[in-house]
């Protein structure tokens, strides 16, 4: 799985490109919170997944723990342009009403 990211308007976007699961949680973990942990002045942040082509349970969880983090910061974070079936994943676990999608 890649990351891309960048700040603009006084947001972290973040990109992920592949697919979410267990064998790549650990590196986009590790990466995702290095990139909060160094842009803690952004106003929020955005987790673009326009370009997951897989996510099972795994991302759900990367998505929560990415919450907490930004959340223990006092960020607040949004998805962004999940596909279909991430949307559906999403949608079934209820995690739109921790995490919104951005508009």
């Amino acid at each position: 799985m890649q990351i891309k990211s960048g700040t603009a308007h006084g947001a972290l976007y973040i990109k992920l490109i592949g697919e979410m699961d267990e064998y790549s949680a650990q590196s986009v973990r590790e990466k995702c919170d290095k990139l909060i942990e160094d842009n803690l002045s952004v106003k929020k942040i955005i987790i673009n997944l326009s370009e997951v082509a897989f996510m099972d349970s795994t991302g759900i969880g990367f998505l929560i723990g990415r919450y907490k983090k930004a959340a223990r910061a006092g960020i607040p974070l949004f998805v962004e342009s999940p596909n279909l079936a991430a949307d559906k994943i999403l949608n079934l676990s209820g995690i739109y009403t921790l995490i919104p999608k951005a508009e």
